[in-house]
């Protein structure tokens, strides 16, 4: 993963001589006499605009209304629960449509940027279901190779991916939106908008956890009666602007990854 900028944004506004507003203060009666006109006009608007509604026709006023109502939003969640079980700890069984694939990529994005995908035992566990048969055995041997004893080492982890004791490493991903730019019965390829956490919480860490923003972009085939992954990539952004919030203490961040545990998703 890549570490983007990170910044603050603060925003003084001009001083206003004491008045929150900014503007001079104004007597009492005159604005008790504007506030008669403006009300007086209002009621005189809604008047007229009653009288001219009056003795429509019912049925085309309320057929125009429907007309006029939105379509539903394409980030509204559809309420289809998102998989019939689980397989190595790893949500499967995906409905066989858009939204499974929807689905499946969210739950894949948030496994494939874990800390268990630094742990060769459970890495291998995670290839086996996430992705498709034919591409297991070469995706499995390129991650063995990024996550190499000598990477896991400069972020603070043993071989196995362990943090030294006292400490705890987070890597966990949520999820945003998500996204299908291409679909058919066979294929589909998805985006998923993410936000994260990763590093090491310890008193003696050189990588303290810190917050990340990214989209992955999953290519998906129907295999074995499931979604199931081709390839993956990734890319930063979009990133809000960073908030003033106080960093917790190592011990409070170790404490809530212990404590907090993870969500299924769905679309």
């Amino acid at each position: 993963m890549s570490l983007g900028d990170e910044g603050q944004t603060r925003t003084r506004l001009p001083d206003a001589g004491g008045d929150v507003y900014g503007g001079a203060r104004r007597g009492g009666r005159s604005s008790s006499r504007g506030l008669v006109t403006v009300v007086g006009v209002v009621v005189l608007l809604i008047a007229a605009i009653a009288f001219a509604n009056r003795g429509g026709d019912d049925s085309s006023s309320s057929t125009d209304s429907n007309a006029k109502k939105p379509n539903s939003s394409s980030t509204t969640a559809t309420g289809t629960k998102p998989v019939r079980s689980r397989a190595a700890g790893i949500p499967s069984g995906f409905a066989h449509d858009q939204q499974g694939a929807e689905s499946a990529a969210a739950n894949y994005a948030t496994v494939l940027v874990s800390a268990d995908i630094l742990k060769p035992a459970r890495r291998t566990e995670i290839v086996q279901q996430v992705f498709v048969p034919a591409k297991q055995a070469t995706l499995q041997q390129q991650l063995d190779s990024a996550y190499s004893s000598d990477f896991l080492s400069k972020i603070g982890l043993d071989a196995n991916g362990n943090a030294a004791a006292g400490s705890t490493y987070v890597s966990r991903t949520v999820p945003i939106g998500t996204k299908t730019t291409s679909y058919s019965d066979t294929t589909a390829t998805a985006e998923v908008w993410c936000t994260g956490l990763y590093g090491t919480a310890g008193q003696q860490s050189t990588t303290p956890v810190t917050s990340d923003w990214f989209t992955m972009t999953l290519q998906l085939s129907w295999s074995g009666g499931d979604w199931k992954v081709d390839s993956f990539s990734q890319k930063d952004g979009p990133a809000p602007v960073p908030g003033d919030n106080k960093a917790s203490s190592a011990d409070e961040m170790s404490k809530a990854v212990e404590e907090y545990g993870g969500f299924t998703y769905a679309r």
